[in-house]
C-alpha cells in the first residue's frame, strides 16, 4: 500500500470513528463517564474527599458547625476547599483532560479504535447516573 493510500485509510478510519461518536448515544455517554473518571474522579479530589464526614440530625447540615479560632462557621456557609487545594485540583484536571483529548484526537486511529470498541462493550462506571446534556453559558440555542 502506498503512502497516499495509507493517509486516506487513516482519514477514513478517523471519519468513521467521528461518525460513530456522533451517532451512538450510548457510546458518547460511556465515553463521558470514562472521561470524568479518568480526568476528574481519579485526581487530588480523592484526597480532598477522604476524611471524616460530619453527621447531621436535621439531614440538611444546618445543625453542623465548624469551630475556628475566630468563631463558629455554619456548615452550609463553609468553603470546603481552600484556594491552594482548588488550584492543585484544577491544574491536575486540566492536565488530565488535555491528555485525554490528545488520546482522542492526536493518537493513531488504532488507539482510539481500541478505546471505542472497549466502551461499546463495557460501561466502566455503570453504577453512575447516565449523563444528561446541559446548557453552557455561551449556548444561546433555546431548544436545549
Amino acid at each position: 500500500m502506498g503512502l497516499y493510500a495509507e493517509v486516506i485509510l487513516i482519514l477514513l478510519m478517523t471519519a468513521n470513528q467521528a461518525k460513530l461518536l456522533a451517532t451512538d448515544e450510548q457510546l458518547r455517554k460511556r465515553l463521558a463517564k470514562f472521561m470524568a473518571q479518568q480526568c476528574f474522579r481519579n485526581t487530588e479530589l480523592e484526597n480532598l474527599h477522604a476524611g471524616t464526614v460530619p453527621s447531621s440530625k436535621t439531614g440538611d447540615y444546618s445543625d453542623v458547625k465548624v469551630v475556628s479560632p475566630y468563631g463558629e462557621i455554619p456548615w452550609p456557609e463553609l468553603s470546603r476547599l481552600n484556594d491552594e487545594e482548588m488550584k492543585t485540583l484544577m491544574i491536575e484536571v486540566i492536565n488530565k483532560t488535555y491528555t485525554f483529548l490528545t488520546l482522542l484526537f492526536a493518537s493513531p486511529p488504532k488507539t482510539l479504535e481500541g478505546l471505542l470498541t472497549g466502551l461499546q462493550r463495557f460501561d466502566v462506571a455503570s453504577c453512575w447516573n447516565e449523563p444528561e446534556t446541559c446548557r453552557f453559558p455561551w449556548d444561546r440555542n433555546e431548544g436545549h
